[in-house]
């Protein structure tokens, strides 16, 4: 697999006592191409002056706001919120949301996220402008073409990206994967990766891996 994107300022190393991660929401965008219904999902890129993550695909989304209010109804709002702001999207209020999972940021990292990953379907004839300024791209990819330009051609994801995306791949539409994530019992539990080996070969294990601390 190619290298992941090299580390904004905000991905630097931590060595001391772990941050406080950020509660935070995303929103992947989901809708079915013309005309064999194939499943794609929406992926911006942030910009290359961006302090975190630079010139990386990404799902929509960011930290939660206090106006954003709390619990499940504050993230989904969280995540409607900044795909507005950072796509040009505005979803319903009433638009399902259904969690697909929830990641922790490794505890080596400076900044830290607890985010929750939510599966929208995209409104009708759906326009995205990204606001170039978080935001300098956008395209539309299936999951697993997106997977195998990560695998062979650079395309510049980070490792939560992937493994939603590699989660999307056998979906066959957009309602399989909102039924699949509505079924799934273990959306919203919690996924923290650990950073193992040393600088010069870090190896990203999860749990349940062989080698997972305790």
């Amino acid at each position: 697999m190619s290298a992941f994107p090299e580390p904004g300022s905000s991905e630097a190393i931590n060595t001391g006592v772990p941050s406080r991660p950020r509660t935070a929401a995303t929103v992947i965008l989901l809708r079915d191409t013309e005309p064999d219904g194939s499943l794609e999902v929406l992926l911006l890129k942030r910009s290359p002056e961006s302090h975190f993550m630079p010139s990386v695909w990404v799902f929509p989304g960011g930290s939660l706001d206090p106006e954003d209010g709390h619990g499940m109804e504050g993230l989904t709002a969280c995540a409607r919120r900044e795909l507005s702001e950072e796509a040009g999207v505005d979803l319903d209020p009433g638009t399902e949301m259904i969690p697909l999972a929830r990641w922790v940021t490794p505890e080596i990292v400076r900044v830290r996220f607890d985010t929750y990953f939510f599966l929208a379907a995209a409104p009708a004839g759906v326009e995205v402008q990204p606001d170039e300024f978080e935001m300098s791209e956008a395209i539309w990819i299936t999951p697993a073409d997106a997977v195998e330009k990560t695998e062979n051609e650079g395309f510049p994801i980070v490792f939560p990206t992937l493994k939603q995306l590699e989660a999307l791949v056998p979906a066959a539409n957009t309602a399989a994967a909102m039924e699949a994530a509505r079924s799934d019992p273990n959306a919203t539990r919690v996924v923290l990766p650990k950073v193992i080996g040393d600088k010069d070969n870090p190896r990203i294990i999860l749990p349940g891996d062989d080698d997972y601390p305790d």
